[in-house]
């Protein structure tokens, strides 16, 4: 079986969390546990492919912890399988997205139920990984989860929102292209375009810039700093999925000047 960690979010130990903890560890998965505390969470969140929220009375004062979650899943595209009773899971819905919850199971439940439904998850999951990764760069955030959208269908996309978050995340992945905006404040793309080109493990990560200015002046300020090309914000769906098509098909990314 396929390599995949469960991170578990509950509030303490008991019979059917450790039955189900044990049905996931027979099934060949990997699990880990958090409180439903950002601390908690943060500790062991990396490389979860699946997020559980095993609810109770904890969410209705656990907003704090739930809005993490919410941009942890949104931003890494973390399937989300709820388990607990129709309120509980009423009131989660109020801060993470049903577009992210692929699962739900009302209490009480079947931990072998619950673990066979996971295993055809975790098999798209492992289908997803193994496809191209891209990693989106933008502090513009509706333009950012736009894009998200328009990419996952099809590619594994991760979103960050500022140009320090993509360093801290280029130095645990790699990732097989960088869209990247050319004009975020504090740290503007071609500041972190040269701090991922001066690290020898990031150096050859694919870069394309991300540009809203269309003008030639501008456009030849992006390519002097030599990206592997160029996206304009007002670029068509269907034009982009194609240019990042061909881009991984011949290696070479098609300017429109």
């Amino acid at each position: 079986m396929m390599s995949t960690k469960i991170l578990i979010v509950s509030r303490g130990a008991g019979f059917m969390m450790d039955a189900l903890d044990s049905n996931l560890k027979k099934s060949g998965f990997e699990t880990v546990h958090a409180e439903p505390v950002v601390q908690s969470i943060e500790q062991v969140k990396e490389d979860t492919d699946i997020v559980i929220l095993l609810a109770d009375e904890y969410v209705y004062e656990s907003a704090d912890a739930l809005v993490y979650l919410k941009d942890l899943c949104e931003d890494e595209e973390l399937p989300v399988c709820l388990i607990g009773y129709p309120g509980e899971m009423d009131e989660i819905k109020r801060y993470i997205p049903e577009r992210c919850i692929i699962k739900e199971f009302k209490r009480p439940f079947d931990a072998r139920n619950v673990t066979d439904e996971l295993l055809s998850v975790a098999k798209i999951t492992e289908e997803k990984k193994q496809g191209k990764h891209i990693l989106l760069v933008d502090d513009d955030l509706t333009f950012l989860k736009m894009l998200q959208n328009w990419l996952s269908d099809k590619y594994r996309v991760t979103a960050v929102k500022s140009g320090m978050q993509a360093i801290t995340y280029i130095a645990n992945h790699k990732p097989d292209l960088i869209l990247l905006d050319y004009d975020m404040p504090i740290t503007p793309g071609p500041q972190v375009m040269e701090m991922i080109r001066s690290e020898f493990t990031s150096s050859e990560i694919p870069i394309i810039f991300v540009t809203g200015k269309s003008d030639k002046e501008s456009i030849m300020n992006v390519m002097r700093l030599k990206p592997q090309g160029y996206l304009l914000k007002t670029t068509m769906k269907d034009e982009l999925l194609a240019s990042i098509d061909e881009f991984f098909e011949n290696n070479k990314w098609k300017n429109k000047f």
